[in-house]
């Protein structure tokens, strides 16, 4: 269980294909915490420590299945890739963003960013099967960060990142056709769910 709140930006060290896919990062964690078979959210994606490095040597090392691949962007990572991450939510933690499970649903391209006062207004286009569970005013995670839908337009939708979250986030390096990890709010797919089966 995670919050959506990136506590660190690391670095895709090395990206290795033999069946799945093996990931190695750099971060600034200290990963001698990390244990392995810890989850950690990587863009978003609650992913499992299978490797780490030491206390000079900062890095850890995931596996993605074919699943993964299939539903995120780790299939575009290559080496030098930013990649937020977040160290799972622990009892008593503060919640500061929304609570995020980092079950990718799909991937949301960016088709517009524009500046607005101080932050950036980003104009997101979902996949059409998730557009029903996205609300003005809604949380949804992008990238692993949390994030409050500000307008929805059918399948489109409109987020502004104050200029905090674009610097301590991959967002400032986001541009115009960027794909991004989209996990829609929890709370929505359950509702969503119960609607259903009342119909």
């Amino acid at each position: 269980m995670f919050t959506g709140i990136v506590s660190d930006v690391g670095e895709v060290r090395h990206v290795e294909k033999r069946g799945d896919t093996h990931v190695v990062i750099a971060t600034r964690f200290d990963v001698s915490a990390l244990g392995i078979g810890a989850s950690i959210a990587c863009a978003g994606i609650c992913m499992t420590v299978v490797d780490r490095g030491g206390a000079t040597d900062r890095w850890f090392a995931v596996t993605a299945s074919g699943e993964t691949l299939s539903k995120t962007t780790v299939a575009d990572w290559l080496e030098g890739h930013a990649v937020n991450l977040e160290r799972p939510l622990r009892v008593g933690d503060e919640l500061g963003g929304h609570i995020v499970t980092g079950h990718v649903d799909g991937t949301s391209e960016i088709v517009a960013a524009a500046p607005e006062g101080e932050s950036m207004r980003m104009t997101f286009e979902a996949p059409q099967a998730l557009a029903r569970f996205i609300a003005p005013k809604g949380s949804i995670t992008l990238d692993g960060v949390s994030l409050t839908v500000n307008d929805v337009d059918g399948a489109r939708f409109g987020v502004n990142l104050i200029p905090h979250t674009l610097a301590a986030t991959t967002f400032s390096r986001a541009r115009k056709g960027s794909r991004v990890n989209l996990e829609i709010d929890v709370l929505a797919r359950y509702v969503a769910r119960l609607t259903k089966g009342l119909a």
